[in-house]
């Protein structure tokens, strides 16, 4: 439980940042991490297509400048966008000036006011630079889609063991979680319309 849905205390490390929406309301926000990347982003947008769902697609500055198609793809079905940094980079290994000059220079292809630490790693002074420009977006359940330790159906029960109301969910569009999420995505979809819950749009 302490990856797939963080507890009070990890939540406490960063009291300004969002890692769940409204638990009144039966909804739940799907987010995807560090594409886009040819084959894999386009799949799950046209899965959202044909359900009508939006998302917000946490981008790695170098995939969207490799592959700009792919980007442009996503605004135009009209999903948001948000900052991962450009090179996928651990908090904890950067110094703050450092973790901020990556992420302006993905700024400069993303444009986006929100802004998702790779591996929810931040050291406190790159917390403390990010919330003054960002929206800082956690998570209140990861998938683990790009886990090697998990098979596919590990990663459909996380989404049925951990999603509540307001949950911020997280998939990645990635290499490394393409055959977990390909497989999960479209079976938690399923499962959480046949359980009642909307799709809000962070």
């Amino acid at each position: 439980m302490l990856i797939e849905q963080p507890p009070r205390l990890a939540r406490a490390l960063y009291p300004d940042a969002i890692w769940r929406m409204n638990p009144k309301e039966k909804k739940v926000y799907l987010t995807f991490d560090d594409g886009p990347i040819p084959g894999i982003t386009p799949w799950v947008l046209r899965l959202l297509s044909e359900r009508c769902i939006k998302a917000t697609f946490f981008l790695v500055g170098d995939n969207v400048r490799k592959h700009p198609d792919e980007y442009h793809m996503l605004l135009e079905e009209g999903h948001r966008t948000g900052n991962h940094t450009f090179n996928h980079i651990r908090g904890f290994e950067y110094s703050t000036s450092d973790y901020m000059a990556n992420t302006e220079k993905a700024d400069t292809l993303i444009g986006s006011n929100l802004f998702r630490p790779p591996h929810g790693h931040m050291l406190y002074g790159q917390y403390n630079a990010l919330k003054k420009k960002y929206t800082i977006i956690m998570w209140d359940l990861v998938t683990r889609d790009y886990s090697k330790k998990l098979n596919e159906e590990q990663v459909l029960h996380n989404v049925k063991r951990y999603t509540r109301n307001g949950s911020i969910i997280t998939f990645h569009d990635s290499l490394k979680a393409e055959k977990n999420m390909k497989y999960a995505l479209p079976r938690a979809l399923d499962w959480l319309e046949e359980q009642g819950y909307a799709f809000g749009l962070l």
